[in-house]
C-alpha cells in the first residue's frame, strides 16, 4: 500500500534546484529512505535531471 506525503515531497521540491546537500534525518523506521525513494522516482519522471546525477546514500 502506497501511503503518498504531499507535505514532505512539497518540502523537498521547494529546495530541489538549491545546491545545498539535503539531509533527511528523524527516528528509525519513520519512512525517511522510502520518502528519498518517492522523491527520487518523481525527479527521474521529470526527465530535467538525469538519472546519473542523483545520488542517495543509505548509512
Amino acid at each position: 500500500m502506497l501511503i503518498s506525503r504531499p507535505h514532505y515531497m512539497n518540502f523537498l521540491e521547494k529546495f530541489k534546484d538549491n545546491e545545498q546537500i539535503k539531509v533527511i534525518t528523524g527516528i528509525r523506521r519513520s519512512g525517511k529512505t522510502f520518502i528519498m525513494k518517492m522523491f527520487i522516482d518523481k525527479l527521474k519522471k521529470e526527465d530535467r535531471i538525469a538519472p546519473n546525477n542523483i545520488i542517495s546514500i543509505n548509512f
